[in-house]
């Protein structure tokens, strides 16, 4: 894997494609490339490979680390600006690794349910 900050994130949904957007990392860390999960990716693949389940959470790759899940999620928030209202509460309740544990599964079934509701399929990687 390469250097840098890498998001993978299924497109398809709406909240995570909403996160992504709104998590200002850029103005933070400075470049992020976002990866849509259902593009094909080679990187979306590998993660699979690798065993991550791409419809169990979204991953960040920052160099050779991976964080999956409710890691991604409290990394992302350690990681952002505190400007704006969903920045500030994001990390609010996201650089609580105790809360982003808890919280995590929570938003997985929302997703989940939300997806089966749009009649949007599960990621076939």
């Amino acid at each position: 894997m390469s250097d840098g900050l890498k998001i993978i994130y299924d497109g398809d949904c709406p909240f995570c494609a909403r996160y992504v957007a709104m998590v200002r990392l850029q103005a933070a860390v400075g470049p992020v490339e976002l990866i849509d999960a259902r593009s094909g990716h080679p990187l979306a693949r590998e993660l699979t490979e690798r065993g991550y389940d791409l419809n169990d959470g979204m991953a960040l790759v920052a160099g050779e680390d991976i964080y999956f899940g409710e890691d991604c999620i409290h990394r992302l928030a350690l990681l952002s600006t505190s400007s704006g209202v969903f920045n500030k509460l994001n990390a609010a309740i996201f650089r609580s690794e105790r809360l982003s544990r808890g919280l995590y599964p929570i938003l997985r079934t929302g997703r989940n349910l939300t997806l089966r509701a749009l009649g949007r399929r599960p990621l076939e990687l």
